[in-house]
């Protein structure tokens, strides 16, 4: 699903609850990484749950192809978000990418508990700085 796709359905919801439950829905559509990438390496620090980040460069197109998976039905909704706003982005445009304020139009920062939104910071955070190297 693209990000607008998912910016459509999430600001169409009437209600929070809708929101969650779509966000939860994107997490359940999320593919299970595989248990061999789940490495140290690709786990993202600073996030309550569990959150496992791949990030490569296809060289002959020159975008970004991220995959990712959570323990945890909500944050692998809210990394689905994430992923659909960097992937296949170059790395020029994925360092302009301004994920807070894409979650505040969906209004989600509001909704978001403290270690959550670090959570998410802690992703994006990785993906920009990974973006970043390949300026």
């Amino acid at each position: 699903m693209t990000y607008q796709e998912i910016h459509d359905k999430l600001t169409s919801t009437s209600s929070w609850q809708q929101s969650y439950r779509e966000i939860m829905l994107l997490g359940k559509q999320l593919p299970n990484l595989p248990n061999a990438l789940k490495t140290e390496q690709a786990q993202v620090k600073g996030c309550e749950s569990n959150v496992w980040l791949h990030v490569e460069l296809d060289e002959s197109q020159q975008h970004m192809l991220l995959v990712g998976d959570s323990d945890t039905r909500i944050v692998k909704g809210l990394l689905a978000i994430v992923l659909s706003l960097y992937n296949s982005k170059t790395p020029t445009q994925a360092a302009k990418i301004d994920a807070y304020q894409e979650f505040e139009s969906l209004g989600l920062i509001k909704h978001l508990s403290p270690s959550r939104g670090n959570g998410i910071k802690a992703i994006v955070d990785r993906i920009q700085t990974i973006a970043l190297q390949w300026v």
